[in-house]
């Protein structure tokens, strides 16, 4: 059983069969968000993402020591754990990284840096972190990701968001919601983001925050231009995540797609649709549960 935003699933030593997950991957991230491990009847293998920073790589090492120790095989191609160490950046990058089997893989981290919304243990909480992961005490949490498409074929994800973003020239867009017009947009861009990804990108360009285990979808203008010519709702507009959106212009010369840290061009691209995937989502471990408005705080 997954838990899609807010339904869980505690494994224990009750329900380890593992014949149903043997060939699944299970992705531990060592960023400070969640915390899982998954048995199953052949050798479990893990790979590790950490950022290059000197406490992050002595926890890489600890954490191979003790896999190692405990009967796990590397596998950097396909692990069936990936465990990040660093930051919400380096969780973000890991997801990327395994795009092709997020079907299959469960991320598990501890964070390095301040805390981050993506882990639930610091590096001062590493042992508790592999005792959990070890004991199988853990809970498996499955987030949706935004899915983008464009009228050329190409298809891009996001945990966080997705955004066109124009800074050579005034970015024109039909924005359509369901098919429906709702207007006309000049300005810099447009970002979309997820509810996990309200506190990022979102945030800075002074969209709302989304609070945990709501199943939305979220609009925010980049520096939209407003007078009497050109009107547009300017305010960030939240949205049912069965929404789906169609952005089109007649030109996206000089623009930019963002999925997350990632940018490609769309000078070709005429349509750009973005919606939630029906097709990938992202499993998050987790060994305890941290307040969301505890972590919130952490932001200011």
């Amino acid at each position: 059983m997954r838990i899609w935003n807010s339904y869980e699933h505690r494994i224990s030593p009750a329900n380890r069969t593992g014949k149903e997950r043997s060939s699944e991957l299970t992705v531990f991230f060592l960023s400070g968000e969640s915390g899982l491990a998954w048995y199953t009847s052949a050798m479990p293998s893990y790979t590790i993402v950490s950022r290059p920073d000197d406490v992050s790589e002595a926890l890489k090492h600890r954490t191979e020591e003790i896999l190692k120790r405990n009967g796990y095989e590397r596998n950097d191609a396909e692990p069936k754990t990936v465990f990040v160490i660093g930051g919400d950046g380096t969780f973000l990058y890991a997801v990327h990284q395994y795009l092709d089997h997020l079907d299959s893989v469960r991320f598990f981290g501890i964070h390095t840096g301040t805390f981050g919304f993506y882990s639930d243990y610091r590096d001062t909480d590493f042992d508790a972190f592999m005792e959990v992961f070890l004991k199988q005490e853990v809970t498996e949490y499955c987030y949706p990701i935004l899915e983008g498409s464009t009228d050329t074929g190409e298809t891009y994800y996001g945990v966080n968001e997705i955004r066109i973003e124009n800074a050579a020239r005034t970015q024109a867009l039909d924005v359509y919601i369901n098919g429906r017009l709702l207007e006309q947009y000049r300005g810099t861009g447009m970002c979309v983001a997820t509810q996990l990804g309200s506190t990022a990108y979102n945030r800075s360009l002074g969209g709302a925050v989304i609070q945990e285990g709501l199943n939305v979808i979220e609009m925010t203008e980049m520096s939209g231009i407003h007078h009497n010519k050109y009107r547009s709702l300017k305010s960030p507009l939240i949205l049912s995540d069965q929404c789906e959106l169609l952005f089109v212009t007649e030109s996206f010369a000089g623009a930019l797609l963002g999925a997350d840290s990632d940018v490609y061009a769309l000078d070709q691209v005429k349509k750009l649709k973005i919606s939630i995937s029906k097709s990938k989502q992202v499993t998050m471990l987790k060994g305890r549960k941290v307040d969301y408005f505890d972590r919130l705080q952490n932001l200011f």
